[in-house]
């Protein structure tokens, strides 16, 4: 269902209680305008937004027809609904900690406000099984590290996408990881998909992967300072890391060869950060990738560039 669906097949009202589904959607998307609600956590406008918290109300599927917009709503359904327009405008929180529910890769997963809203531009890299920097072994199966895992999404998404590789999920946050156990299970991944806590690499087992992903705490002060409610409702934790948002980085950059296989890679996300980290590391260099979907700030780099720049990172 697009926006423009929704626009054309809504009734148009001015302050009449809604009476349909389509209706709903136009009522809550002009609340969202007004409030001047921030979005990006899964939709970027208001009535995308309105769309999903009504669907969820009222128990439609996600993908049903525009035949849908015109179904009557009961005034018992209608106060559901709007339950959820005051939570969102009051409260200033993402919808999904509304829903307790976020989508990537396809993939519904389980959230709450101990983990971010699921939304990197490494989900691109995902349904592209890493290709061209992955490469596989006939004779064992693929070994990979999502640290910072947060609800586990890029893992967990990892391997279902990739049915043949064992997959280490990691957080520093004990609340974090239950959110990624809960996920593992809503999946089914139980006996490819391993929960660790861990600060970093100090909790991981003495074993080495194939690929390490991560999209780790790089938000920078600045913009730490200056971000919308919607974000500071998200953990503190994962989202800040210093000054230049480049704290965990370091320490990824200074430790990751000692994890990694001998053609491994390390694939990381400082999204807006990218430039702090070429200012810090003019003489690296990083391999920075694009996204035919949107996004930024996601570089690659290998087991032996890490080994040749330690003295950098140290």
């Amino acid at each position: 269902m697009t926006d423009k669906t929704l626009t054309s097949s809504a009734a148009s009202f001015s302050h009449k209680t809604p009476q349909t589904v389509g209706e709903c959607i136009q009522y809550g998307a002009q609340q969202f305008e007004q409030a001047e609600l921030f979005f990006g956590h899964g939709t970027d406008n208001a009535e995308d937004e309105s769309f999903w918290l009504t669907f969820y109300a009222l128990g439609l599927p996600f993908e049903a027809d525009t035949s849908v917009l015109e179904q009557e709503i009961t005034e018992a359904e209608w106060h559901q609904v709007n339950a959820l327009f005051v939570r969102r405008v009051t409260e200033r929180i993402p919808a999904a900690y509304i829903t307790g529910e976020a989508w990537f890769c396809g993939y519904p997963f389980t959230v709450n406000q101990h983990v971010l809203v699921p939304r990197s531009p490494i989900a691109e890299l995902i349904l592209q099984q890493y290709q061209p920097w992955l490469s596989s072994s006939a004779d064992q199966p693929l070994r990979i590290l999502d640290m910072c895992t947060g609800c586990g999404c890029i893992g967990i998404a990892t391997a279902l996408h990739m049915p043949e590789a064992l997959v280490d999920v990691s957080d520093i946050s004990t609340e974090a990881l239950l959110v990624a156990q809960d996920n593992i299970q809503r999946h089914k991944l139980q006996d490819r998909v391993t929960a660790i806590q861990s600060d970093v690499f100090s909790g991981l087992p003495n074993s080495t992967y194939d690929l390490i992903v991560t999209n780790p705490p790089y938000v920078d002060k600045a913009d730490i300072d200056s971000m919308p409610a919607e974000y500071q409702a998200e953990p503190a934790i994962a989202l800040g890391s210093g000054d230049d948002g480049l704290d965990i980085t370091r320490r990824l950059l200074k430790e990751a060869a000692n994890y990694l296989n001998d053609n491994g890679v390390m694939i990381v996300e400082v999204g807006n950060s990218w430039e702090n980290l070429e200012e810090a590391f003019p003489n690296v260099p990083f391999m920075w990738l694009g996204f035919e979907s949107g996004g930024h700030g996601v570089f690659v780099i290998t087991k032996q560039e890490l080994i040749d720049y330690q003295a950098e990172f140290v």
